[in-house]
């Protein structure tokens, strides 16, 4: 799912295409070569998770409790580094998508209750998504934010129905780079390095309330239930780009194919938390230091900026907020159209035409259309992209159940269920998980 076709259509296919062929061959490259060759699905699914929610969530994160939830971005690498390898073994080896794979073990309808909670949370965050965006925009350009939700939702929705799957994906590794802004961000600000090194290293345990809902939402804008779909998803239109249109054909996976996807899904899951730290530093530097705890929308966050960190800083959060949106937002649909185009059999792919997936493609221009009219309901950007954020930090450990049970079987894995380790990561990130949330409500 992707952006701008005129700018990057060809360095996306050239570049996604050539790493295709090279993993086809076998061919022994350069380290550094093979690094940057086999980045793909878990570098984009790693940098859509800091989609404008996640940005939202730990700015609001940063503003209101200052640097205490720094430890969080430590903790849930390996985290969410395990729970997106486990969704990317599923694709790589069943051959067929999440969605798919679930159908074999659960009821139809328990699955369907699933995937429509799901496009509900992804739509409202579509819609929250483009108007933060919009809000940015506007405030750099003067121009009403109408305008441009209009111009994101409409050139996003048609990027991602015109455009082939290694155009998309070519684009989206392309967008990544955006998030670099809030990294430089946080170094303009010069921060006392002693005392933020103290809350990475020795967590300070939630004690009220508001500190355990701003807990469950940022393991739910971190380990976000998108994204496990999106992830094996992505794998399988890997393996359709390869040429390997049969689900028999994608079955199985060599040594050298895993390795190189532990290394893709290492690499994006460390660069999100690595954002992720970097948002909450600087917000909460900058934010929270001087009594601004209280964000109601994006707009104001990169205005509270200007004054306490220079204007150089508040538009490089600008720029990455409008930059990551462009990446999140086919995501989040994408994924909602995967799901259900898997529980329901549909035809489905991104190098699909309009008329052969009809109904995926519904999926997709229906979520961004009502996202798009969000914004004429005047709904606060930030606090919806807050309680999306919450509501999947609530869903997302029964997914992951399901997810676990599906990976541990061996039928349904072609004989290459995901390991031990793997298996007991994911558990203990189900039950830290469902531990915030309960712990949200009893407090």
């Amino acid at each position: 799912m992707s952006w701008p076709k005129a700018v990057l259509v060809t360095v996306s296919s050239e570049t996604t295409g050539q790493a295709l062929k090279n993993k086809a061959k076998g061919e022994r490259q350069p380290l550094v070569r093979r690094f940057f060759s086999v980045l793909g699905p878990g570098l984009i699914t790693g940098a859509a998770d800091d989609d404008p929610s996640g940005i939202a969530t730990y700015s609001i994160a940063g503003a209101q409790l200052g640097t205490s939830l720094l430890w969080t971005a430590l903790i849930t690498w390996p985290l969410m580094g395990c729970v997106q390898f486990m969704c990317a073994r599923i694709g790589m080896v069943s051959g067929h998508g999440l969605g798919a794979v679930l159908r074999q073990k659960f009821p139809r309808s328990l699955l369907l209750a699933g995937a429509i909670a799901l496009l509900c949370a992804n739509t409202i965050n579509v819609g929250a998504d483009l108007a933060g965006m919009a809000d940015a925009a506007a405030m750099w350009t003067g121009m009403h934010s109408h305008f441009f939700v209009l111009i994101f939702g409409v050139a996003i929705a048609w990027a991602t129905v015109r455009c082939t799957y290694l155009q998309i994906a070519g684009a989206l590794k392309w967008l990544a780079a955006v998030l670099f802004a809030y990294i430089i961000t946080a170094f303009i600000v010069a921060p006392n390095w002693r005392a933020v090194a103290r809350d990475t290293f020795l967590p300070r345990w939630p004690h009220d309330h508001d500190t355990w809902q701003t807990l469950v939402a940022v393991l739910g804008t971190t380990i976000s239930p998108y994204l496990f779909f999106w992830q094996a998803a992505q794998e399988v239109e890997e393996e359709k780009a390869t040429g390997k249109t049969r689900v028999k054909q994608r079955q199985g996976a060599t040594k050298r194919e895993i390795v190189d996807r532990k290394l893709d899904v290492g690499t994006g899951t460390f660069f999100s938390n690595l954002v992720m730290y970097f948002i909450i530093l600087t917000t909460a530097l900058t934010l929270h230091t001087h009594g601004l705890k209280d964000i109601t929308t994006s707009r104001q966050a990169a205005e509270a900026l200007k004054p306490l960190a220079g204007n150089f800083a508040s538009a490089l959060y600008t720029i990455g907020l409008i930059g990551v949106g462009f990446l999140a937002i086919p995501t989040l649909t994408g994924s909602s159209a995967y799901a259900f185009a898997g529980i329901l059999n549909w035809r489905h792919g991104l190098d699909e035409s309009l008329s052969s997936a009809r109904y995926f493609y519904r999926i997709v221009i229906g979520s961004t259309f009502v996202g798009v009219l969000m914004d004429f309901a005047n709904i606060n950007p930030v606090r919806a992209l807050f309680w999306t954020a919450v509501i999947n930090g609530v869903l997302a450990p029964f997914l992951l159940v399901a997810i676990l049970i599906a990976a541990s079987d061996r039928k349904l894995m072609q004989g290459q269920p995901s390991s031990w380790l793997s298996r007991i990561v994911v558990a203990v990130t189900t039950i830290l998980m469902f531990g915030a949330a309960i712990g949200m409500f009893v407090f």
